[in-house]
């Protein structure tokens, strides 16, 4: 075989054994300046987004709120159309990773709770969009935070400002 041949053969057998992911880009507000909530992974505490495996009988949209909801305390409106996308590598147990394509759906935040399923495992916090870009470790999820529209953000939540709590 030749050089791009072998290439060409691994990337569709990488394709084919990335699983998908749905996450929620969950923002608010502040004047005019877009906040994006990060959260910080239970495994590594690094920051990230909400997100998690498909969960069935609900679309991606749905399952992103829902992810959010129960690793954050979410409460808002999500769009049914997807933001972007990122990949990662999910480590499943110290040997083995899995790659990730993350479908990111944005959820703007009507409120926080203070209590919900993942309580005290993770820490969330409020950055602006461009210091939430620099927190992420993931290339494509950096370039999706650091070039949010916020037009566009505002138009799924009008006249929200947002919960202040973090």
């Amino acid at each position: 075989m030749n050089a791009k041949l072998d290439k060409a053969v691994t990337m569709q057998r990488a394709q084919a054994l990335t699983r998908l992911q749905y996450g929620a880009l969950c923002y608010r507000f502040d004047g005019d300046t877009p906040l994006v909530l990060l959260i910080t992974s239970r495994g590594t505490g690094r920051w990230i987004l909400p997100k998690g495996w498909p969960i069935p009988g609900l679309d991606g949209s749905a399952t992103a709120a829902r992810e959010a909801w129960e690793e954050a305390g979410v409460v808002g409106r999500v769009s049914p159309v997807p933001l972007g996308a990122y990949h990662y590598a999910k480590l499943l147990d110290k040997r083995r990773e899995v790659p990730c394509k993350v479908e990111v759906y944005p959820l703007c935040v009507a409120r926080l709770e203070d209590e919900y399923p993942e309580t005290g495992q993770r820490q969330r916090v409020w950055f602006a969009a461009t210091e939430a870009a620099r927190k992420v470790d993931e290339p494509e999820l950096k370039q999706l935070l650091g070039t949010l529209d916020p037009m566009a953000l505002r138009r799924l939540c009008p006249t929200a400002t947002g919960p202040h709590s973090t």
